[in-house]
């Protein structure tokens, strides 16, 4: 069952047409919908950051859904739970009422739960004469149930970026492993070359990082170390090329200079019978 109508915040709390919007739009809930309330709780919780609410919030979050009887939030349920002042902080980990009222405001003002306030303020319920809920006032869960897959899809993007984040990291950090150690490695045992701007174009790169840098820095910054490991490797193939060479054009010049000896070797024993 969604909520009956609009109805104003109680107090001084004002009215405002973003939540005429909110509670106009749990009317709009597909019939027949349901959704795992916990997997709902799970997915806001990874996109915390990009629904706009702490970790508070989310503790407010998780004690409200405690009062809701059943695991799935129902379209054709009452979905408006009415906990008293005196549990709802129990459940919400003894939060202060202060902050308790602060994070609520929070989840409303992210479009997550809506008020729906009795003429005095007070939560509770009415019961008609089959003993069903007829009426309650109190906080309507009905925009999780109509933003479950919404909310799933923000939890997919938070949870991709993030790993695309710690790729990012996890290869920025051997890439610059690499390219240290290789710049150490030259400039020790003496390759020929300026090492000295290399090694300066390095320490600016690991300058440049911030202490939490985001993940458009660390592909940034990744990319110019690559660009820098590739011409270290390439310079230091390029060394190693020439050394195989003059080794291979050695190592010829010896073969030449023992095939002549074999040779002449070769015809003594004929010399010797003439």
């Amino acid at each position: 069952m969604k909520g009956d109508g609009v109805t104003t915040p109680f107090g001084r709390r004002p009215m405002t047409l973003a939540l005429l919007r909110r509670q106009q739009a749990t009317k709009l809930i597909e019939p027949g919908k349901i959704a795992d309330k916990w997997k709902v709780f799970r997915d806001a919780s990874a996109a915390m950051e990009a629904l706009g609410i702490q970790s508070n919030s989310l503790a407010v979050l998780d004690a409200l859904l405690s009062f809701y009887p059943g695991n799935e939030l129902r379209e054709d349920a009452q979905l408006i739970v009415f906990p008293s002042n005196l549990q709802l902080p129990l459940r919400a980990h003894s939060m202060p009422g202060s902050t308790l009222r602060r994070h609520l405001a929070a989840l409303v003002e992210a479009g997550l739960i809506v008020r729906r306030d009795s003429a005095n303020g007070k939560r509770f319920s009415r019961k008609g004469a089959a003993g069903n809920v007829e009426q309650a006032f109190g906080f309507d869960l009905s925009p999780l149930l109509l933003r479950s897959e919404e909310i799933a899809m923000l939890a997919q993007d938070v949870i991709a970026a993030r790993s695309a984040h710690r790729r990012a990291k996890e290869k920025l950090t051997i890439c610059r492993r690499d390219t240290r150690k290789l710049i150490t490695a030259a400039m020790e045992e003496g390759v020929d070359g300026d090492w000295q701007p290399i090694e300066d174009a390095y320490i600016n790169l690991v300058g440049r990082l911030p202490r939490t840098p985001t993940a458009a820095e660390l592909t940034d910054i990744l990319n110019e170390m690559e660009m820098l490991k590739d011409e270290i490797h390439n310079r230091l193939e390029i060394k190693n090329n020439s050394e195989n060479s003059s080794t291979n054009d050695a190592q010829s010049e010896r073969h030449i200079q023992n095939s002549k000896l074999e040779s002449i070797t070769e015809f003594e024993p004929s010399l010797e019978k003439e």
